[in-house]
């Protein structure tokens, strides 16, 4: 063992590669440590307080790094869920199996556990009869259900939020927080809406981002207008 307390192999190990200590965040700060001890306590050593800076600044550049590729994969999974979502869609082969096929595979694929089309019509008066993928409901209420209960009109975007009163009853199940996604179908049709629900709380809130969605709605869209046009 040499003055060092370090073998002759680690000692050479050391000089070959110094980065190994420099790599090694516990090890730099005991060394800094040692020094600061070293000079007294009236000598400021002020590479110990930038070492001490720049480990901060690194944890939070880890931290951000951390953010960022977890938000990327959600991203990614995100995009991959509405992807199969979309080819769901078009594979059924009558308007009865496109309806069927939202509270069966489709509301498998988006990880809902309510999925409904809500359409107005000026001829339904009173409640909508619920239980089904198709609930008809009287002029005025998508606009209602956009606004849930707040003052004004809906600005046509996505809606996502805890479960509210004018929302409820249109899940025909238990949900705890919903999805709104508007549907324009043409100046010639009345307003309709798909509403998604999740018992999950935090499933949809104001603070997620909609891009996503609103592709989905775009997608369901054109593929409801195919079908209402046959």
């Amino acid at each position: 063992m040499s003055e060092t307390g370090l073998t002759a192999e680690q000692r050479q190990a050391l000089m070959e590669d110094p980065s190994t200590i420099l790599m090694d965040r516990d090890l730099m700060r005991a060394i800094v440590g040692a020094h600061e001890d070293g000079v007294g306590e009236n000598v400021i050593d002020i590479r110990g307080r930038a070492m001490t800076a720049l480990e901060a600044r690194l944890d939070r550049l880890e931290s951000a790094h951390e953010t960022v590729i977890a938000a990327a994969y959600e991203n990614q999974s995100g995009m991959n869920t509405i992807h199969r979502a979309v080819l769901s869609l078009l594979e059924p082969v009558d308007f009865d199996g496109f309806l069927d096929n939202l509270q069966g595979d489709l509301a498998d694929i988006l990880r809902v556990d309510t999925l409904v089309l809500v359409m107005e019509t000026e001829t339904k008066q009173g409640a909508p009869e619920l239980g089904g993928p198709l609930t008809m409901v009287p002029h005025g209420t998508v606009a209602k259900s956009l606004a849930g209960g707040r003052r004004g009109q809906s600005s046509g975007e996505v809606v996502l939020r805890r479960v509210v009163a004018a929302t409820v009853g249109l899940h025909g199940g238990p949900v705890s927080s919903e999805a709104l996604i508007p549907l324009d179908l043409g100046p010639t049709r009345l307003p309709a809406m798909l509403l998604m629900g999740s018992a999950e709380p935090g499933r949809f809130s104001a603070a997620q981002g909609t891009d996503l969605l609103r592709f989905f709605g775009q997608a369901f869209r054109l593929v409801l207008l195919r079908w209402l046009d046959e």
